[in-house]
């Protein structure tokens, strides 16, 4: 009789000690704004940057590694996402406000940090309470709404680079453009100090209410949904272009063009995360042949594609 095949090692045996939690096959969809999604192969919560640092220099070399913030500009396939997925839990959430520069973690939520500015009276960090994020995928794809984006309220960043090694950047060596720094992807950042400056609590409060009304008014707040699908073309609106190519209320499965805001995808509540992105990519398809414009997807997709469950496209 022929010995049996031995089964390949798993990959949570391969990695090293933690003081942070090492989980097998984590689900992700409902970690996500989409709720779609296969799982991670292994989630890492590390305890704290130390604990990040050890970890990524001391992981076997082939082993990939994905941070997941709260999963609001995020598509996961639905094969899952194979590697590690480092989530950065309360020890990267800290806010703490000093004079007029407030020292936050990449784990921070963007609300959070603006309410705190607020608290503090100090004003410019009012854009922040409209972009469903953190702190790292703000830094990460320079994130901005309301005229106003993370570099313009930058004083540094720290981050852990391929190695684990921090690394303190100032704005200039992010390389930001729109929606986009020129960071390696395999570095992870950790932390950033902002500033503000000294405003008037009143006029900070009636801006906080403004932004709130209008993402209220215009998107589709309380659908599940990814956020802004994609960038804007220079100088055009992907909504517009995405409009005039006869995509507004476009269907793939059970996934939708937003009737509210023609940016936005959502699951209507049986979407696959192939609905989403074929949906994406048939509106990238059709903006292209009606406007000659490419869109670019500004929501991050990661994971990998399961096998079939393509359906039509409606509309």
């Amino acid at each position: 009789m022929m010995p049996a095949a031995k089964a390949p090692p798993r990959l949570i045996d391969r990695l090293p000690a933690v003081r942070g939690r090492l989980s097998e096959a984590i689900a992700l969809a409902p970690v996500t704004w989409f709720r779609v999604g296969g799982p991670a192969e292994v989630m890492f919560r590390p305890a704290d940057s130390d604990d990040l640092a050890a970890f990524i220099a001391e992981k076997p070399a082939d082993v990939a590694v994905t941070v997941l913030g709260v999963g609001s500009n995020l598509l996961v396939r639905d094969g899952g996402v194979p590697g590690v997925v480092v989530r950065l839990g309360r020890g990267f959430a800290g806010i703490a406000v000093d004079g007029e520069t407030i020292t936050v973690g990449a784990g921070a939520l963007d609300g959070n940090v603006a309410r705190v500015a607020q608290d503090a009276g100090l004003t410019g960090l009012e854009f922040l309470s409209g972009i469903p994020g953190t702190i790292g995928g703000a830094l990460r794809m320079n994130a901005g709404a309301y005229g106003s984006e993370i570099r313009d309220i930058l004083v540094s960043a720290t981050a852990l680079d391929g190695e684990g090694s921090e690394r303190r950047l100032l704005p200039a060596d992010l390389g930001f453009g729109y929606r986009h720094c020129t960071i390696a992807e395999d570095w992870i950042f950790t932390g950033a100090v902002l500033r503000g400056q000294r405003g008037d609590a009143g006029e900070i409060a009636r801006r906080m209410a403004e932004i709130r009304t209008a993402r209220e008014s215009t998107q589709p707040v309380r659908s599940r949904t990814g956020g802004s699908t994609f960038a804007n073309p220079p100088a055009a609106k992907a909504w517009e272009l995405i409009d005039r190519a006869g995509c507004r209320g476009l269907v793939v499965g059970g996934a939708q063009v937003s009737e509210q805001h023609c940016n936005f995808l959502i699951n209507r509540g049986d979407a696959t995360a192939a609905d989403l992105e074929m949906l994406g990519e048939e509106v990238r398809r059709r903006v292209l042949a009606a406007t000659g414009v490419t869109l670019e997807w500004e929501i991050r997709r990661i994971g990998v594609q399961a096998a079939g469950g393509l359906r039509e496209v409606r509309g």
